[in-house]
């Protein structure tokens, strides 16, 4: 009947009716009920009603489902229109977040601020901060300025502005914001830890993280299996493998995520037969894994060599699971192949897959290419990678490596023109290490820090100090139009080293350094942080794109395997 009135357009015997409805004890409005009146009240441009209507929605949960939520998107489109004040910019922001569009909510807030001259207050953030967490926003500075510009924010507003920045790749100013609302004394829920934990680990901020898990244990929060998957993945990518593995023993439950983290923590490691140690007994527990647990095991296999684990786990996968091998368990397999030195089988294999390559795949093969020197199918990786993204920096570096192996001095010249005509230029290196709660950043050749000069003092010292334990300076591929010398001094300023002299004169000799860097570390550094790790008896703990590197009494955990 409802209905029927609506479709004729008699719309306040419609809504006479609904009242009728609602105020009945059975049957009550439904979500079928509610999209007819939020239509009635369109039509006869009842504001009120159509709020009323919502609040009754909301306080029955029915606003997530789809219909309603969109029937309300169109009332307040209708009806809020009329008077553009602050509390009509509110309905619609709200329409459109609690429907999920959180595009549209940031939208409608910037239409309030820019057209409609109003100034969003504590209810436009209320409605579009939670909404927007999940979304991937590209204007996060406009969110930041009505963020800040908030008289009060409660700490669904706080968990809100974290989420945004750890889910948009924006770690550290996630971690920042973490910092300034534990400073003004806003009590951090399970909510804000789940969010920010991941943040501390990418940025690699460990004296963070570890004070949030001591207020995860304050609190008594535990069991909580969100968190602790999230504690245990922010202990691995910041280099405590031992950390991790603690968390990971002292769970009352786990599930495959919980084995997942930890096998891929000991892979990134360099620990393969204890990732296919862990591998074994997830089995044995009953749990079946799923696609992402065998990205793990197969890149741990990748990263130690284990060749024949790999090849084992990937007809596992396909053939007892009967799981349909998606684009990375092809790259991890051509990683496999390539590492162990089986380039033509792993060129083979790309060519018999089922799914076209794509630039992963071909990234793994040419890498393989680099580290065993083949030129022939090195050239046909570059030329594939070269038609998929002709923009990325990297794999120009990689063949002109390639090239210089092969003492192609004019190919590699060559290379680097190419480069320069199309404008391409290559990823500067960037390594950050987290000293005394503070996250420093570095670059090649960087003097903004500071401490530049004691920090360059301090690199002068140690690489005099390795020199005479037999380090000579890998020249072999870096900026082969200048002289030797003066490679040198290029390489001696590269990022991770200045990143390593800086924790040296800033922490105590039993303090573990960990530097988080964007690049593959490359061979030269690889080669100097072992010596220094033995001439200093510091342990160094490098996370560079790949992989980590624990470097130890001259020794690296990766084995020279990488």
């Amino acid at each position: 009947m409802i209905r029927s009135y609506v479709n004729n357009r008699l719309y306040p015997q419609a809504l006479s009716l609904f009242s009728v409805l609602s105020r009945s004890h059975s049957p009550k409005p439904d979500n079928y009920t509610y999209p007819c009146a939020l239509k009635a009240c369109s039509g006869a441009e009842c504001l009120v009603g159509g709020r009323q209507i919502h609040a009754a929605v909301k306080k029955l949960g029915l606003d997530v489902n789809i219909f309603v939520g969109n029937s309300l998107i169109a009332m307040y489109a209708r009806c809020g229109g009329r008077v553009r004040d602050v509390v009509s910019w509110n309905a619609m922001v709200a329409g459109f977040a609690q429907c999920g569009h959180g595009e549209e909510a940031v939208e409608m807030c910037r239409e309030m601020v820019e057209r409609g001259r109003v100034r969003p207050d504590a209810g436009t953030m209320a409605s579009v901060l939670p909404a927007m967490s999940g979304a991937r926003i590209e204007d996060v500075g406009f969110v930041r300025k009505m963020f800040d510009e908030m008289g009060s924010r409660d700490l669904v507003a706080w968990n809100a502005i974290i989420a945004i920045y750890a889910n948009n790749s924006m770690a550290a100013e996630a971690v920042e914001i973490f910092s300034r609302m534990e400073k003004i004394g806003i009590e951090s829920d399970a909510v804000t830890f789940a969010s920010v934990l991941p943040a501390c680990g990418v940025v690699s901020a460990l004296s963070i993280g570890k004070k949030i898990h001591e207020c995860i244990r304050r609190k008594k929060m535990f069991p909580n299996l969100f968190l602790e998957n999230a504690l245990m993945d922010m202990y691995a990518n910041c280099g405590c493998v031992k950390d991790a593995r603690e968390v990971f023993n002292g769970m009352e439950g786990r599930d495959v995520v919980s084995w997942t983290s930890i096998i891929s923590a000991y892979g990134m490691y360099g620990y393969g037969e204890e990732a296919v140690a862990l591998f074994e007994k997830m089995l044995e527990s009953g749990l079946k894994p799923d696609h992402i647990a065998f990205v793990s095991i197969l890149s741990a296999c990748s990263y130690s060599g284990l060749l024949e684990h790999g090849r084992r786990y990937f007809k596992c996968m396909t053939f007892e699971y009967k799981l349909v091998p998606r684009i990375e368990h092809f790259a991890c397999m051509v990683d496999l192949l390539g590492r162990a030195g089986c380039v033509r089988e792993a060129y083979d294999f790309i060519r018999q897959m089922p799914i076209d390559p794509n630039e992963r795949v071909w990234g793994a093969l040419l890498g393989a290419c680099r580290v065993h020197s083949d030129m022939s199918i090195g050239l046909i990786a570059a030329d594939n990678l070269f038609k998929l993204v002709p923009e990325q920096s990297g794999y120009y570096v990689l063949l002109s490596n390639i090239y210089a192996r092969a003492g192609r001095w004019e190919d590699v010249t060559s290379v680097r023109n190419i480069m320069t005509s199309k404008g391409i230029k290559k990823l500067p290196g960037c390594s950050t290490v987290e000293i005394g709660n503070k996250v420093h950043t570095f670059h090649i050749g960087d003097w903004s820090h500071p401490l530049s000069k004691k920090i360059y003092e301090e690199l002068d010292i140690l690489m005099g100090r390795i020199k005479e334990a037999g380090y000579v300076a890998d020249i072999e591929a870096t900026l082969h139009d200048v002289e030797d010398e003066d490679r040198e001094s290029h390489l001696s300023a590269h990022s991770e080293k200045l990143a390593i002299a800086f924790a040296m004169i800033s922490t105590g000799p039993e303090t573990p350094i960990r530097i988080t860097m964007n690049l593959r570390t490359c061979g030269d550094c690889h080669h100097a942080a072992k010596l220094i790790s033995s001439i200093s008896k510091r342990e160094i703990i490098l996370r560079d794109s790949n992989r980590f590197h624990h470097f130890k009494h001259g020794v690296c955990s990766c084995g020279d395997y990488w």
